[in-house]
């Protein structure tokens, strides 16, 4: 389709401004934000809707009450005082070194020289008293019996366990770690008490200053505290604190209409809306947050518009049916986000069945499938679907009813898929029910929903299928089955006023559908458009051959351009009853395509002879047309051309009847008058031998009865009037 650059755009436009507006429908139907969901309602407001939980979330503790918590368990941290062997060894030795270098020099100035090396400053009382062998060498033991009770088991600097909230402390040793109770650890004051205990000449001021001038000396605290690992510990604990409250379950009422929200209930709300948020299964109405889902939305919908504009040129070329198709979509999206927001747990309510079922009858299945796909995953991908098998169920429920609506040519037709929806939307439950742990109550539920989300749809489908036929003027199984009536008013005047063209009528439909049903065409579009194909026949129904009596030609006393233009007439006079019947397009178009541009060969031949040459207008003698455009009517053409010539042959055989069907369809091939129909060359030659097959079992031999039975045979002939 060549359109000029402005038309082609403004052609498109027309058929792709759907999908922005199905967008923007599904957009405005399904709660997108996490405040339609979850509305942040402060205490002490009312609630103007009832709020249900659509998933398990969790309530989370806040931020005081989490830090509370942590360092309430942090300090229940035993803090890690590690013994230094090594620090004990340091201070023993030192002081053994100490005493070797007193040892010695026995002079008071060496000494105080030697003491000073190892920070120790004496008075010349001090050094006189060390420089005593008798009075130094209890000194040194007082000190070694001294450390080996106090610093050896473990000793904490000055103020250390002063500062120590714990009332139980964690002493390593090596590997090994064990509880103490703080009381029980020596402190720096308990390190001197014990010196004290152990001073060796209690008596002597000077033994007393210096005793404990070399125990501070020689000090070194041999428990302190591991920093690092207490505090590792008191974060892992601090780590371990678990955020949420409580948990809310998924069906939960959070708030009811009406209710006065409470700190808890406001507690609740704001932990859902930040789940939403947090899971991506809702969005902000900031720019990014609208614009996204829209352009989702419209990518997905984007391709079955690319299929119609590729695929099914016929349905893009009708706006009509892309509005119908978009009116479908947009019906299905609203109901959908009726079902999100009031019961986002069931997406098998959906009414997707019904969507399929239409699209089925009025297209076919194929389409149907793709379509009930491309909803199922828009439906899918909507924020309050995203904890919920919607898309899978969805799928299950749209594909089983487009998979089901095979034929649908009688009320009775629609029990079938309402069967098979249910059985799909059941086998559906079940599969989630054995993947997900479901009660089988709840998998019966689910299965009894689709089941009547089934019958629904078949109703739905069944009432509104003629709405939606007079829209996009397409015709249905059931609205020909309606029109193939023989007592509706035009078939019935064409049997009364030109039974000879009913009778053709009806020999030519058993042709055509044969031929349909053999090459994929639809073979009751072809029978009824046979019973319509000539009615325009009943406004001159004598000056047709088939309806006239033996010898009484009106044609004899008319010129051949008279009869030729009473002939051309009965095509648009058809066209005028069809319209005053309000037959479907597809019916209509048999009337003038069955016989295409063809040439009314019998008064045309009678012209030349009566003229002595060519007609002055060849045109006066060719019917208006146009060609056959689709399968069925093609098939028409030929097989009212075959039908009319074997009526006038005798002795017809198998051989002959095959012979005359060539004939024919050589001629209307050579003549151009197939050109436009979408027939392949394969599927004219299974037509030729559906006609051939029908034909054959028509004009059939018979065996003579004898007369004397009541029979006839060959050889009778009508008794003479006496």
């Amino acid at each position: 389709m060549n359109l000029p650059a402005r038309d082609r755009v403004r052609y498109h436009a027309a058929r792709w401004i759907w999908v922005p507006f199905m967008a923007l429908v599904a957009h405005a139907a399904f709660p997108s934000s996490a405040a339609d969901v979850a509305p942040l309602l402060e205490p002490g407001a009312r609630a103007d809707k009832e709020i249900i939980a659509p998933f398990n979330f969790v309530v989370n503790k806040s931020e005081d009450e989490l830090q509370r918590e942590s360092e309430e368990l942090a300090a229940s941290a035993k803090p890690i005082y590690e013994f230094r062997q090594r620090v004990y060894d340091s201070s023993a030795t030192t002081m053994a070194a100490f005493f070797s270098a007193v040892d010695a020099d026995q002079n008071t100035q060496a000494i105080t020289h030697a003491a000073a090396d190892f920070g120790v400053p004496l008075t010349p009382q001090e050094a006189s008293y060390l420089a005593k062998n008798g009075k130094r060498r209890p000194l040194q033991q007082a000190l070694e019996k001294l450390f080996d009770r106090t610093l050896a088991q473990g000793v904490t600097g000055p103020g250390v366990l002063q500062v120590e909230q714990s009332r139980e402390l964690i002493v390593r040793r090596g590997s090994t770690e064990s509880s103490v109770q703080r009381d029980q650890v020596l402190t720096w004051g308990q390190y001197l008490n014990r010196a004290k205990q152990l001073n060796p000449d209690p008596s002597s001021s000077v033994a007393d200053v210096l005793y404990l001038k070399l125990a501070r000396q020689f000090f070194r605290p041999t428990l302190t505290l591991n920093q690092a690992e207490t505090e590792r510990r008191r974060n892992e604990l601090r780590g371990s604190v678990d955020p949420s409250k409580y948990i809310v379950r998924a069906g939960d009422r959070i708030v009811a209409p009406n209710e006065v929200v409470t700190n808890d209930t406001h507690e609740r709300l704001v932990a859902l809306h930040q789940e939403l948020l947090r899971r991506g299964a809702a969005t902000t109405y900031s720019i990014r947050g609208v614009v996204g889902p829209l352009l989702r939305d419209m990518l997905i919908l984007s391709i079955f518009w690319v299929l119609l504009l590729f695929y099914r040129r016929e349905t893009y070329r009708d706006p009509r049916q892309v509005a119908l198709i978009a009116g479908l979509f947009s019906v299905l999206l609203l109901q959908a986000g009726i079902v999100a927001r009031s019961y986002p747990t069931h997406p098998e309510i959906v009414f997707m069945p019904f969507v399929a079922m239409m699209m089925t009858v009025l297209f076919n299945g194929r389409v149907s499938m793709i379509a009930a796909m491309i909803l199922a995953v828009v439906v899918g991908l909507q924020p309050v679907f995203h904890d919920v098998p919607a898309l899978f169920l969805c799928l299950i429920g749209g594909e089983a009813a487009a998979l089901s609506v095979r034929t649908l040519r009688s009320r009775s037709n629609f029990y079938a898929p309402v069967l098979i929806v249910a059985g799909g939307y059941l086998a559906g439950a079940l599969a989630l029910g054995l993947a997900s742990g479901w009660p089988i109550e709840e998998i019966a539920l689910r299965g009894l929903l689709g089941a009547v989300n089934g019958l629904v749809s078949a109703g739905l489908t069944f009432f509104l299928l003629p709405v939606a036929e007079s829209v996009t003027h397409i015709t249905t199984d059931l609205t020909l089955l309606e029109l193939s009536d023989p007592s509706r008013p035009l078939l019935r005047r064409l049997s009364l006023e030109a039974p000879g063209t009913y009778a053709h009528s009806v020999a030519m439909a058993n042709l055509v559908e044969a031929a349909c049903n053999r090459i994929g065409a639809n073979g009751l579009l072809g029978r009824v458009g046979c019973y319509y194909h000539d009615v325009g026949k009943v406004k001159n129904p004598m000056y047709f051959v088939e309806n006239q009596i033996r010898g009484n030609n009106p044609h004899d006393r008319l010129k051949p351009l008279q009869s030729a233009l009473i002939i051309k007439a009965h095509v648009t006079d058809g066209l005028a009853l069809a319209a005053e019947a309000q037959l479907p397009d597809s019916v209509a178009a048999f009337i003038p395509e069955h016989h295409g541009t063809s040439e009314i060969t019998y008064f045309l031949d009678k012209a030349k002879k009566t003229d002595g040459g060519q007609p002055r207008n060849p045109e006066d003698f060719m019917y208006p047309g146009p060609r056959p455009r689709s399968m069925e009517t093609a098939i028409a053409m030929i097989a009212d051309s075959v039908e009319a010539a074997l009526r006038v042959l005798e002795d017809l055989t198998p051989q002959k009847i095959e012979e005359a069907i060539d004939h024919i369809v050589r001629t209307k091939v050579n003549a151009g008058q197939l050109d436009e129909a979408p027939l392949t060359l394969q599927q004219i030659e299974q037509v030729k031998q559906a006609f051939l097959r029908v034909l054959s079992g028509m004009y059939h031999n018979r065996i003579d009865y004898p007369e004397s039975s009541g029979g006839i045979g060959a050889t009778w002939q009508p008794a003479t009037a006496r």
